[in-house]
């Protein structure tokens, strides 16, 4: 299984940090996305955008580095993040690359518009992964299909040597769970990562100098545990119209 992250800012993934530990420890391939560098965070104050971005890409790949999963930053500004095309284009091609078969994003009733973009372009790029014309796109205009060089292994002039292969298998989309949500919740067991997941968090609240504390994250992954029956959990709402079948009940 194949498992995408799409955040906006590096931080956004505490709340799946569980799940996608759990999955990279059953050996399941996972990536974590940021689209864009968080480079307006408020604790960095006066700091440059130079040391600011290279700060966040190293959080990243700690973060990434922690539970063994790939990652990939985008550049699409901080709090600037319109959900045009353009933006699911660039994911859409990440999708044909890395193949997932389930994405978990931000929900789409945030507050912050780059947390409701996200939700917005990741959801939409599952549809224009499905589509080879679009995904090899050059200037807005469909790329034509690859020459055939007749077993010659020499490069041509103009010969697509980057063309993608479009990914049409059926992605399940999880989102961070919000009250209004129209779709079904999910929650994971995270009893056998939490160690890691609160790894994740001190190493932010450590550099961000948050109020939150450790205790109140433990707290809070205990409580939907208890009303999942579990120790500790995590939640999500799948968006789909109803759960997979299941061949019994609880």
């Amino acid at each position: 299984m194949r498992i995408m992250a799409v955040f906006a800012h590096p931080d956004d993934e505490i709340g799946c940090m569980g799940t996608l530990a759990q999955h990279a420890a059953r050996g399941d391939e996972v990536m974590l996305v940021w689209t864009t560098l968080g480079e307006l965070a408020s604790q960095f104050g006066d700091a440059s955008h130079e040391e600011v971005t290279r700060v966040r890409r190293e959080h990243g790949a700690w973060v990434a580095g922690r539970i063994g999963a790939q990652h990939h930053f985008f550049e699409m500004g901080d709090s600037r993040m319109t959900g045009n095309r353009a933006e699911a284009l660039q994911l859409a091609r990440l999708y044909a690359r890395f193949r997932p078969n389930a994405v978990i994003t931000w929900s789409d009733d945030h507050p912050h518009p780059d947390h409701r973009m996200t939700a917005k372009i990741a959801f939409d790029a599952i549809t224009l992964a499905r589509i080879p014309k679009i995904i090899n796109e050059a200037g807005g205009v469909a790329m034509p299909p690859a020459p055939d060089l007749s077993g010659d292994e020499a490069l041509e002039s103009g010969e697509d040597v980057a063309r993608l292969e479009a990914w049409r298998d059926p992605i399940r989309f999880y989102q961070y769970y919000a009250p209004a949500s129209p779709y079904p919740e999910v929650l994971t067991d995270i009893s056998d990562s939490i160690e890691v997941a609160a790894e994740v968090m001190a190493f932010y609240h450590d550099f961000y100098k948050w109020a939150w504390t450790a205790d109140q994250f433990r707290e809070g992954r205990a409580q939907l545990g208890r009303l999942a029956g579990v120790k500790y959990a995590e939640r999500f709402n799948l968006r789909a119209s109803h759960l997979r079948a299941r061949p019994y009940l609880d």
